[in-house]
């Protein structure tokens, strides 16, 4: 308890002229009486020693701190059990409030204060931010960050999932925005970076291999369980968290990535630099970018290749959703190559495909040419093919050709005029 000047020269007084007991003036003053023990020992007086009032744990006290040396991180609640059936009569309460002043404490580790030079390292992370309702779709929506050591600039893009393409999307995208590479990039032990690992001997992702050769960088995994290691992003994601997310109100991911790069830039940019407070974290970077890794000529490919199988239907199933193919390639092997905001379809080497990317799940994205030629082949397809048509179009399709149905209506007919 702090206390101010006046209430210390209160107790002084009341000691050494109106010669008042400790516990007098602390009763008086509605204070602990530590802190009266504390005013007059600064005052040179002698501490007052009290004789501890003899508890019903008192005997128990000799077991439960040879129990503690040996097993140090055991719960009160066993220790509890341990002792009643030694026949402590207590109750668990004040047991447990005991254990907490008997357990053995852990020795404070202390850590060097880690200092990098200008373009060295960048430390990458990803953060959690809730969700995203993307059409059909809740989405988990993930913050990559990376941080340059030095100049503390960050660079932050929404996800809708950390998979190894979006990682290496963040990775692509953060150094052409720093347009420089950084020697060394310092990773969190995610399994789109590191796939095994004992101690000091990694087994790193074959794509993030390929990237790191293809930008000539070093990956780096911090220890496991060692937070000060990258404290750098770290704490950039709980500034994130708190200075920019908070509040936040956007529209779309590409919306909220938009704002995202223009709070990186701005306000973001504008506060002082850690590592010289004369600078603002812009001006440090600056400074720092001659320092980075050219960028290569040619960017890195970061587009999905994901071998698929059209069935019996002509649609492939990518992501959650049916994008439809021509049907000559039905009961077909294909592979899906995409990126953020296109999917193509490839037989071989021919793109027989082309498709605007959807984010939700469950959709059925179709180019009208794939189906139409289907439906010369069918005789009997046009009318399945409008009434699944109307069913897309309205989720009140359904109950309204059963409500003709059951009135005994030719479905045909309805169906054609329905789609007119």
């Amino acid at each position: 308890m702090t206390i101010n000047k006046d209430m210390e020269a209160k107790i002084l007084r009341y000691h050494f002229v109106e010669k008042w007991r400790t516990g007098t003036i602390a009763t008086q003053l509605g204070i602990h009486h530590s802190v009266v023990d504390r005013v007059l020992s600064q005052a040179g007086l002698p501490k007052v020693e009290r004789t501890e009032r003899t508890s019903i744990l008192t005997p128990y006290l000799p077991f439960i701190i040879q129990t503690l040396e040996t097993y140090p991180t055991l719960t009160a609640v066993r220790l509890y059990e341990m002792a009643k059936q030694r026949g402590y009569p207590g109750g668990p309460s004040q047991f447990r409030h005991r254990i907490s002043e008997l357990r053995p404490r852990k020795q404070p580790e202390a850590y060097l204060r880690l200092k990098s030079l200008p373009g060295e390292q960048a430390q990458v992370d990803w953060g959690h931010f809730g969700h995203i309702q993307i059409g059909q779709a809740k989405r988990a929506l993930m913050a990559y960050v990376m941080v340059l050591s030095w100049s503390r600039q960050i660079f932050l893009q929404f996800y809708v999932n950390q998979q190894t393409a979006r990682f290496l999307r963040g990775q692509v995208a953060a150094f052409e925005a720093f347009n420089g590479v950084p020697k060394v990039c310092l990773l969190d032990n995610m399994k789109t970076a590191v796939l095994e690992r004992n101690g000091s001997a990694i087994r790193f992702h074959p794509a993030l291999l390929d990237l790191s050769s293809h930008y000539h960088f070093e990956p780096r995994a911090a220890a496991p369980a060692r937070g000060n290691e990258k404290g750098r992003v770290e704490r950039a994601i709980r500034y994130i968290r708190d200075n920019f997310f908070a509040g936040r109100h956007y529209s779309s991911l590409e919306d909220l990535n938009a704002q995202a790069d223009e709070w990186c830039k701005g306000t973001s940019a504008e506060r002082r630099c850690p590592e010289d407070p004369q600078l603002s974290v812009g001006e440090a970077f600056l400074q720092e970018q001659p320092s980075l890794l050219a960028l290569p000529d040619n960017p890195f490919d970061t587009r999905e290749h994901v071998v698929v199988r059209a069935q019996k239907t002509p649609y492939v199933r990518f992501d959650s959703n049916d994008y439809s193919v021509p049907h000559q390639h039905v009961q077909t092997s294909l592979t899906v190559n995409a990126c953020l905001k296109e999917v193509r379809i490839i037989n071989g080497t021919n793109v027989i495909a082309t498709h605007l990317r959807s984010f939700s799940k469950g959709e059925q994205i179709e180019n009208e040419a794939h189906v139409n030629a289907l439906w010369l082949m069918k005789t009997n397809a046009k009318q399945h093919r409008a009434q699944d048509r109307l069913c897309q179009i309205s989720s009140h399709a359904q109950p309204l050709l059963q409500h003709i149905i059951d009135r005994g209506h030719a479905l045909k007919g309805a169906v054609n005029r329905l789609n007119q």
